[in-house]
């Protein structure tokens, strides 16, 4: 059976969209047949990011709706065999996911998947309630600001009590917290709260800080999961994420502030 992943927030604009790209693709990576779906029915950002929009033919919902079969509407990924995507519709409502439907889906996929990412839109309407109420693992993202922080707590008294776990008394979902858009300069100059104050609001297990970094726009700009940049902070980050989700012993970076060699200290360069 396929390990269910959401990946979900309170609060919009803190990179799950990105991230779920990331994770779906760092599990592929490793070999893992991996789907990821884009729960967000009327926006539809996930394609983009994964850099397959223009082969969008079927959707979310015209599998749900019975107008297509699961196999017509997942998209391969090309840069990796083990990766599939099936798109949300920018044309329906998002009352158009239902909870049979998606079950269905769910079902479906874990006879031939070993992971399957749900990509969550934000807050608690229809669609974010069905990409946590099936899950097994989440990954709750947040920033490190007050108001993004709060709106994750809201969203991990949902996970307890409002997911099919919950209701069948089964071992609640794995919750994990991805700390995103960090800047370890701006804790220290009291612009952001640092690991440790989002740690004691939320009681979570740390799986990985994302920094602050341009090439997160530049990969979804490009339509490639930042994970595939390897050079980059953000990308080395989501490769560490995977590798601890997959029980890996690896330990955190970019939570500390870089010290300045004598060259980077005389040109100001990190």
């Amino acid at each position: 059976m396929a390990r269910i992943i959401v990946v979900t927030s309170g609060k919009g604009g803190v990179g799950k969209t990105t991230t779920s790209a990331a994770i779906a693709m760092g599990l592929a990576k490793k070999g893992h047949k991996t789907a990821v779906i884009d729960f967000d029915v009327g926006l539809r950002n996930l394609d983009l990011i994964m850099g397959c929009e223009r082969r969008v033919v079927y959707d979310f919902v015209n599998v749900i709706n019975g107008e297509a079969t699961l196999r017509q509407a997942l998209i391969k990924d090309k840069r990796c065999n083990q990766l599939f995507i099936l798109p949300a519709s920018q044309t329906r409502d998002k009352d158009a996911l239902t909870q049979e439907g998606v079950g269905k889906i769910l079902e479906e996929l874990s006879k031939e998947f070993k992971y399957i990412v749900c990509d969550s839109p934000a807050g608690i309407e229809r669609g974010a309630n069905l990409a946590m109420y099936f899950a097994d693992d989440a990954f709750v993202v947040t920033n490190p600001e007050v108001s993004s922080v709060r709106d994750s707590d809201r969203m991990l008294g949902i996970l307890a009590s409002k997911s099919r776990r919950a209701e069948q008394g089964e071992e609640a979902i794995k919750e994990y917290l991805l700390l995103s858009r960090y800047s370890p300069e701006r804790v220290k100059l009291g612009e952001m709260l640092s690991v440790e104050d989002v740690q004691d609001i939320l009681s979570l297990h740390l799986l990985g800080v994302i920094p602050e970094s341009k090439s997160v726009l530049n990969a979804s700009n490009s339509g490639i999961p930042v994970i595939l940049d390897e050079e980059s902070n953000a990308g080395q980050s989501y490769s560490d994420i995977v590798a601890r989700y997959l029980g890996e012993d690896v330990p955190h970076r970019f939570i500390d502030e870089e010290k300045k060699g004598l060259f980077g200290k005389l040109f100001g360069r990190k």
